[in-house]
């Protein structure tokens, strides 16, 4: 009698969590960032904190441009090199392990088994936590060099080239469209028996958001299915997907489009996000100025109106960090009337666009138990930057890289002439160190103030304890944490399955979710 598998079924992964770290980085001024203020471009570009407290950031002293500490106001400009120092929260991610499934010296290449939940690089709030960073830090190689990228929720297989001419050669067979790839998914409802093409153009109507849409305006994309089995128990379909071009969502957004959208995917399958119909036959196009400002969860309503919303800078009027009026400011951010959607969108948006993107936005901070609308701690406490991190002044100009970690001295660094932040006078708007951190002061709360602000928020019996409360606020960064997610929405039911490449075919094993009569937490 053969001998039963130990491995066990249907047994979710557990998560995997990084303390977090005080994280210098430096880039250079994107395009889309000229002639912009600072705390407009940071309160854009990044939503993970609230409005009140990019600016308290910024005035505290934790960005330097070119060196030296700049202000909420400060225009960028082209060739500005921009440092900052952010205490990192990497996410929770699965504990199912990255595994290298074959490793070739001789041809300078892996094949690599990805699971969900890991970006390929760093991005957004995750650093450690990527494969580039788990490839160099928990195998040891010394550099990678990836040349396409799957989704973070996305498992699979990816060929990752060892060195720059293999990159190169890689990266000219995938933009050739010669490289043959085969996905597998489990989706929504029966999928027909016959093989369906679509041929949807597609686009990316949030970057911030990640969010692609089919529109006539779109990037040529086709993809060929196939059914594999129906299961009647959970009225899901296992499918089998040909992509033939290489577009941002292009396999999600085509099952969503067709009316078979990935059965746990927590974006393009919510009908809380895209109504009952969830995107089938794709959404208007009618372009649209429809915009609203962000309103609070219904919970936390009172509390704004009584003292203000976290989400809006428009209460008092300031000169530098200093209140000097009562009334309205003039100029409102794009954040503060949501103006931002849309900002990074190619073509002008549709009402229906606008709300989709307003739900998943509403979505994500509902997930993360609406920490920007709590966003008030940090303002009993002092400067955000830690004083054992000085950064660098930059280089010189012909020795400047791009962007990434930036270089820090440490506290009581040895004798030398690049050790500290300039204290001369500063033009563009720029702030000495000294002037940064009396006008950080200025602006605390006591601790009394705070609480009656936490009190508001926080449905606790015990109000103190949501400000002392180490499972609340992070005691570093005053970061209102977020609750752990649940194991099974760090992945996606879409996995790489083959790729065949000059260098050869490569295929991993199929995943468990395929397997007849698997059932999931629905």
């Amino acid at each position: 009698m053969a001998e039963e598998s130990s491995k066990p079924r249907n047994v979710p992964p557990r998560l995997k969590k990084t303390a977090p770290y005080w994280y210098p980085y430096t880039t250079m001024t994107k395009m889309r960032w000229i002639g912009r203020e600072l705390l407009e471009v940071v309160s854009t570009e990044f939503r993970d904190r609230s409005m009140e407290y990019y600016r308290y950031a910024l005035e505290s002293g934790v960005t330097t441009v070119n060196g030296q500490i700049a202000q909420p106001d400060t225009i960028l400009r082209d060739g500005d090199r921009i440092e900052n120092v952010v205490h990192r929260h990497e996410p929770p991610v699965s504990s199912k392990p990255v595994q290298v499934l074959h490793h070739d010296v001789e041809r300078e290449f892996l094949i690599v088994d990805k699971p969900g939940s890991i970006p390929v690089h760093a991005s957004g709030r995750y650093h450690r936590n990527t494969l580039i960073e788990v490839l160099v830090n928990d195998f040891g190689y010394q550099k990678v060099y990836p040349v396409n990228r799957l989704d973070r929720l996305t498992s699979g297989l990816m060929v990752i080239p060892l060195s720059a001419s293999r990159a190169r050669q890689l990266t000219a067979e995938f933009m050739a469209g010669t490289v043959r790839k085969e996905y597998v998914a489990r989706v929504k409802g029966k999928f027909p028996s016959e093989e369906v093409t679509c041929e949807q153009p597609l686009l990316t109507v949030d970057r911030q958001m990640g969010l692609n849409v089919v529109h006539p305006e779109g990037k040529h994309a086709k993809t060929i299915f196939n059914l594999i089995r129906y299961d009647e128990n959970t009225n899901s379909s296992v499918v089998r997907c040909r992509p033939l071009t290489g577009r941002s969502h292009q396999l999600r957004v085509h099952l969503q489009y067709l009316g078979y959208p990935i059965a746990n995917d927590p974006v393009y399958s919510e009908e809380k996000i895209w109504g009952k119909n969830v995107g089938k036959g794709g959404i208007d196009t009618t372009p649209s100025n429809e915009r609203a400002a962000p309103a609070p969860p219904a919970h936390l309503q009172a509390m704004t109106d009584t003292l203000g919303s976290p989400e809006s800078l428009s209460k008092y009027a300031t000169s530098g960090a200093k209140q000097v009026s009562e009334a309205p400011t003039v100029k409102l951010l794009p954040r503060e009337t949501g103006a931002d959607i849309g900002m990074g969108s190619p073509i002008p948006l549709s009402s229906e666009a606008v709300r989709v993107i307003t739900r998943l936005r509403n979505m994500k901070d509902e997930d993360e138990d609406w920490s920007r609308w709590r966003d008030v701690v940090f303002r009993a406490k002092g400067m955000l930057r830690p004083k054992d991190l000085i950064i660098k002044p930059p280089p010189p100009q012909n020795r400047r890289k791009r962007g990434g970690k930036a270089d820090l001295n440490s506290a009581s660094p040895p004798p030398g002439p690049a050790i500290e932040l300039s204290e001369a006078p500063t033009p563009n708007g720029l702030l000495t160190p000294a002037e940064a951190s009396m006008n950080s002061d200025s602006l605390q709360l006591s601790t009394d103030e705070v609480i009656e602000k936490i009190a508001a928020m926080e449905p606790l019996p015990d109000i103190n304890t949501s400000v002392t409360s180490d499972n609340l606020y992070c005691p570093e960064c005053y970061l209102p944490l977020h609750p752990d997610p649940k194991p099974e929405k760090l992945y996606i039911f879409l996995h790489a399955l083959k790729y065949t490449t000059s260098l050869g075919a490569f295929q991993t094993d199929m995943p468990e979710w395929t397997e007849e009569g698997y059932t999931w937490d629905e």
